[in-house]
């Protein structure tokens, strides 16, 4: 190797050629939880998990179902390629939005080497205003977990996607698992992955962080905020345990929540700015 003294020198020689060339795309995983009105009275309404797709007009994947994505501009920096993607597939800005992981196995796309960084937003969709994409929808999300796999069913009302992840220890020393795809016919891409790591990240943050008010309306009551809390978790939470963990998270307002065959609810609100 020649031994260079400058940088300006080492400059003049160097060959971006001598590298394989690749892409680098961004990928955003798009997460809310919002009701659905139950026609029984004496019930709270529904809160369902839900995800935002985009249906491919062009190949690779015609036709088939993706998160929302796109190349990084040659000048762009990553987080301006998510904003720019954002709001150009599904006419959405200004929401929460944090880097997830980035996905790089050689196989992922069959154009070319394609490295993708991905992000994870979450937004209260039932308060949302701007219009979605004529090739966007929200999909439900019904996540089955065992020991070692994790099956998903995508439901947006017309249309099912399931697929399959294996899971295992990534290393004995931290709580984050490695993912597969074992079975998948419908969704572009490998974003099953992306799907699945982001839901791991949400719920691996969710009691340690404020990241959920993201997700909430500006008032809430404590049962609406545990129901959020449960359907990320996947679990039922106990009173006590709950009050403990939003315990300095939240203040209590004058306004109550009221509706047919309930009784009024104090209404909360989250105390730190979203």
């Amino acid at each position: 190797m020649k031994d260079y003294k400058t940088e300006e020198e080492f400059l003049k020689d160097y060959n971006p050629n001598a590298f394989a060339p690749f892409s680098v795309t961004t990928d955003i995983l798009i997460l809310s939880v919002s009701n659905e009105v139950n026609t029984n009275y004496r019930k709270l309404n529904e809160k369902h998990f839900s995800v935002l797709l985009i249906k491919r007009n062009n190949y690779p994947y015609k036709d088939k179902w993706c998160l929302p994505g796109g190349f990084v501009g040659e000048k762009e920096t990553l987080e301006d390629a998510a904003a720019r993607v954002l709001e150009t597939e599904t006419n959405l800005r200004n929401i929460y939005m944090e880097q997830l992981y980035t996905f790089g196995n050689p196989q992922r796309d069959p154009r070319m080497r394609v490295i993708s960084t991905s992000y994870m937003a979450l937004v209260d969709k039932n308060r949302l205003r701007d219009t979605l994409g004529e090739n966007a929808s929200w999909f439900t999300l019904n996540i089955m977990e065992e020991k070692d796999s994790i099956d998903v069913i995508l439901d947006n009302g017309n249309e099912q996607i399931k697929f399959t992840v294996g899971k295992s220890p990534r290393h004995m020393t931290t709580d984050r698992d490695d993912f597969t795809i074992l079975k998948n016919d419908a969704l572009a891409f490998d974003h099953p992955l992306v799907i699945v790591s982001g839901i791991e990240r949400l719920k691996n943050k969710i009691e340690y962080t404020d990241i959920v008010f993201n997700m909430m309306p500006e008032y809430f009551s404590l049962g609406d905020l545990q129901q959020v809390y449960e359907i990320i978790l996947g679990k039922k939470l106990l009173d006590p345990a709950f009050r403990r963990i939003i315990a300095n998270k939240v203040e209590k307002t004058k306004k109550v929540k009221t509706g047919a065959g309930h009784r009024p609810s104090a209404l909360f609100k989250y105390k730190g700015k979203k």
